[in-house]
């Protein structure tokens, strides 16, 4: 069987792995590699595939930077062409990127079967990129592929044959696990000159947040506020060329309790999170992972696709508002104790870290 693995992202690459290693173990599986491009910082992309020892991909797309509809188009030409010349049996488009979409298109315009990893994931938000994303690529797919009991619950509401839906786990989840011995090995803490359980953890990325000069300016105010409150931050390029453009880079740098550093890789960034008091983030990625390993969680965004993280109270959704953000870490961290405790007891909704078995099973056999 030949699979087309679509990816293009930073977070695609990670939750890919544990599949990736599994179908390259497996001899009856043929798996192509296609990586789009979409993150165009190849150091950035490149650590993370050293980091988790996976091979090369076996195509590079290029697309590189551009607006959503000039990435997803350029994308499908090359795609298509890719195919034509050497069609795949199935295609397997995980989470929620432009490659998402473009894979799922490209493969359902030349009735190639499309599988989705990560499939079901709701925010109804409408106006974030990946929601709709999500809603297409689930709508073209074959075999959906769902994390959680709400993730299926959300397919089988839009009317989604239930037999083409196999619950199968969060394959974050399994990387989660296989890679965390190596996490807590990693020297990012002394590195940066950090104590465990006596900083926060901030990451931003978002559109929504760091292209809103307004709440990215609510958001530096909010850091800001929170001394002596030791603050990391691994600055992300983008959010470091809006801040530089607003001129707040250099008043983050003036703080002596935030610490900036450069973009860390995915050992750094599970070490930096099992050990800090809070992480503040706009990432969906890092809200779970946040979740799985016991740390209280800020999601500077209205709403979430990872409901499940926020009914338990370990993840509080705030507005980009410096007041509310300063609150609400405060409130997250005065309960940092029952947050932990709590999640200690809370079974996880995320699957039993064996979610790429039942993947590679569910594609071989072509049953869900």
């Amino acid at each position: 069987m030949h699979v087309s693995l679509v990816l293009g992202t930073r977070p695609q690459i990670i939750k890919s792995a544990p599949f990736i290693h599994l179908a390259n173990r497996d001899k009856h599986v043929h798996l192509q590699i296609i990586h789009t491009g979409q993150h165009y910082d190849y150091e950035m992309t490149k650590i993370f595939f050293e980091e988790l020892v996976l091979p090369d991909p076996g195509a590079n797309l290029g697309v590189g930077n551009g607006s959503h509809a000039e990435q997803t188009a350029k994308m499908m030409i090359r795609l298509e062409k890719a195919w034509v010349e050497k069609r795949p049996d199935k295609v397997l488009v995980p989470g929620d990127t432009n490659s998402t979409l473009a894979g799922a298109l490209t493969a359902a315009k030349l009735t190639i079967p499309v599988t989705h990893m990560e499939a079901g994931a709701r925010s109804y938000d409408m106006e974030m990129p990946e929601e709709i994303n999500r809603r297409l690529t689930d709508h073209c797919s074959t075999q959906l592929f769902t994390p959680t009991d709400n993730c299926t619950r959300n397919l089988l509401k839009e009317g989604i044959d239930k037999k083409a839906i196999c619950q199968t786990g969060d394959t974050m989840y399994d990387v989660l696990l296989q890679q965390l011995p190596k996490a807590e090995k990693a020297t990012i803490l002394e590195d940066a000159g950090l104590e465990e359980k006596m900083y926060a953890l901030a990451t931003m990325h978002r559109p929504e947040n760091v292209d809103d000069h307004l709440k990215l300016q609510n958001i530096v105010e909010a850091l800001v506020k929170l001394a002596p409150l030791t603050i990391v931050f691994p600055v992300h390029p983008r959010t470091q060329k809006q801040l530089e453009t607003l001129k707040l880079y250099d008043k983050i740098a003036k703080q002596k309790h935030i610490k900036t550093i450069k973009p860390v890789g995915y050992h750094e960034t599970l070490k930096l999170i099992e050990n800090a008091l809070v992480v503040m983030t706009d990432s969906g990625g890092v809200q779970k992972e946040a979740f799985w390993l016991k740390t209280p969680c800020v999601t500077i965004r209205k709403n979430t696709e990872w409901t499940e993280t926020t009914r338990v109270g370990a993840n509080c959704l705030t507005e980009a508002s410096a007041e509310k953000i300063v609150n609400t870490v405060k409130r997250m961290i005065q309960h940092e104790d029952q947050i932990r405790t709590m999640l200690e007891k809370t079974e996880n909704p995320f699957g039993d870290g064996h979610a790429s078995k039942r993947i590679l099973a569910a594609l071989k056999s072509g049953l869900t």
